[in-house]
């Protein structure tokens, strides 16, 4: 049956918008504006003069292939936006399809279930109609009847040959780059990235079997012997939080005030910096990176690192005498990863104890995490006759930040019910979020409750332990801006000097402020350092410039 008059009209409207609109999306999420749409992708009216001239037999597959190219541009270009948006990077079809279920964590944090349901139960549906929209259309347009299959082989004649004149010399008129013909190389940028993915992922197979615990060396951690050692992640704890200008003024003060605070209570400090594997999001990322001393920049690495039998740092303590604990107050779920890792205790969220109310997506403030660790790793593991070594998320500092946490006397910490009055303060995220000025001071407020509430527990109660305190990773582009750094800072805090000077002699620089010119070295090879540090192994350190 030919198909004519308005659908006809309808048909080619349906095809030509669709397809204009997928072949010109911008895939950044800076680059959305009007003027981003009005190009001619050649490949749309090539399309439709193969749909209006060929054989209804050969047009229909080219029917498909077109709705598939359009599924997947839109598909990919959508993908693309949000995951620079979170994470400045684009996405990468092998590697990432995980994270797409991540996206759900950080979305229903930021504006709640029935709000994340909603916004993808949109995006659904939205790409359900586009995609299906144009296939109908494309369909159509191999039966349409003789006068209205002219009119539009006409038009669309017109637009290539415009087209074609375009991308041959419209810089000579001023219109360089209206005309483009390149659906073809995006794609198979795309396909590229994957076939590059799946050779890393051979090479990091690679890397995993060459382990490089320090197994067979003497006196490993022989230096820093019965004493407790922290680490200490710090949710989304940036470069940005410091150098910013937007938030500097308000961290350099709070890293100072810490330093004097330490140094009163008789400890010393050395910082720097170091390249996270990830920004915005995938913590684990980081922590798997430092842990196994291999460069984990993607949920696939990840995975395999967690089938390996790579030590891990924490296995390493745990083999040289210490008592290993994970503090995870975002761990909600089951965690078969922790198996991975060697710890002896494991404090999730619900391993705690804490019974106030959470702070959003945040389960509980990150004093009461410190105060929780304490009664609940670190002093089982002294009546033991043990060190502990630790490994702890703070998390107050995840977004959507709200409420902004305060501190408060350690003695009135209690099961966490004591915090149910600043949770009732703060405005909820979807008020917080409708404004973006705002969700940047209270991103760099958490950050300062954070450093100073750890601050306080380290000059309160470290007696002696040896902290390793960096951040996780930088923000989103949200609060850091495009381009940001990827570096997060480091800070070695310990009542033995002479252990953080050797850190100083490496190239971080004195006290809790690191040097803005210092190097910025991966953190893989942060391990390293550490290890030999915490033995005694100095003379054989390479800098921290290498």
């Amino acid at each position: 049956m030919r198909v004519s008059g308005w659908k006809a009209v309808l048909s080619v409207l349906i095809f030509a918008v669709i397809g204009f609109a997928a072949c010109t999306m911008p895939d950044n999420p800076g680059a959305f504006h009007p003027m981003a749409f009005l190009r001619i992708p050649l490949e749309v009216p090539l399309l439709a003069l193969a749909l209006l001239l060929l054989p209804r037999r050969m047009a229909v597959p080219v029917a498909l292939l077109a709705t598939t190219v359009v599924f997947c541009l839109l598909f990919l270009k959508s993908a693309d936006v949000g995951v620079l948006a979170a994470f400045q990077r684009r996405f990468n079809p092998y590697l990432d399809m995980k994270m797409l279920f991540d996206g759900w964590n950080l979305l229903s944090g930021a504006v709640g279930n029935l709000g994340a349901a909603l916004v993808i139960a949109l995006a659904a549906v939205t790409m359900t109609m586009l995609v299906g929209a144009f296939w109908w259309a494309s369909v159509r347009m191999t039966r349409l009847a003789r006068p209205a299959r002219r009119a539009a082989v006409a038009g669309f004649a017109i637009i290539f040959a415009a087209g074609l004149g375009l991308l041959a010399g419209g810089s000579r008129v001023g219109l360089k780059d209206v005309a483009e013909l390149r659906v073809t190389s995006y794609l198979g940028e795309r396909l590229s990235l994957v076939v590059r993915s799946i050779a890393d992922i051979r090479r990091f197979e690679g890397e995993l079997a060459g382990d490089k615990g320090f197994a067979g060396r003497d006196n490993l951690f022989a230096r820093i012997r019965g004493r407790d050692v922290i680490l200490v992640f710090i949710e989304s704890y940036g470069r940005s939080a410091i150098e910013d200008s937007r938030y500097g003024a308000l961290i350099k003060p709070r890293l100072q005030a810490i330093e004097g605070q330490l140094q009163a209570a008789g400890f010393s400090a050395a910082s720097g910096w170091t390249r996270s594997p990830t920004v915005g999001g995938l913590s684990w990322l980081a922590h798997g990176t430092l842990l196994s001393g291999l460069w984990v920049d993607s949920q696939a690495r990840y995975d395999l690192l967690m089938k390996s039998e790579r030590a891990s740092l924490n296995r390493q303590f745990r083999d040289a005498g210490w008592r290993t604990a994970a503090v995870m107050p975002a761990i909600t779920m089951d965690w078969p990863e922790a198996a991975y890792f060697g710890y002896d205790q494991i404090l999730a969220s619900k391993d705690l104890g804490y019974r106030g109310k959470p702070f959003n997506w945040v389960t509980m403030p990150d004093q009461y995490t410190l105060s929780a660790f304490d009664r609940l790793a670190r002093e089982p593991a002294h009546e033991a006759g043990k060190p502990v070594m630790a490994e702890i998320a703070l998390i107050s500092s995840h977004a959507p930040w709200t409420p902004v946490p305060k501190l408060i006397d350690w003695q009135a910490v209690g099961d966490g019910t004591a915090f149910n009055e600043q949770v009732a303060s703060g405005d909820t995220p979807q008020v917080v979020w409708a404004d973006h000025d705002r969700v940047r001071r209270q991103y760099v407020e958490t950050i300062d409750y954070t450093l100073e509430t750890l601050g306080d527990y380290i000059a309160r109660f470290g007696r002696g332990a040896v902290f390793v305190v960096l951040g996780d990773h930088q923000p989103a582009a949200l609060v850091t801006g495009p381009d940001a750094s990827r570096s997060v800072p480091v800070h070695i805090v310990s009542t033995d000097r002479a252990l953080v000077e050797g850190f100083a002699a490496e190239g971080f620089g004195v006290g809790m402020t690191p040097d803005p010119q210092g190097p910025e070295p991966s953190m893989d090879s942060l391990r390293e350092r550490l290890i030999r540090q915490f033995s005694g192994w100095a003379g054989d350190v390479p800098t921290i410039g290498d």
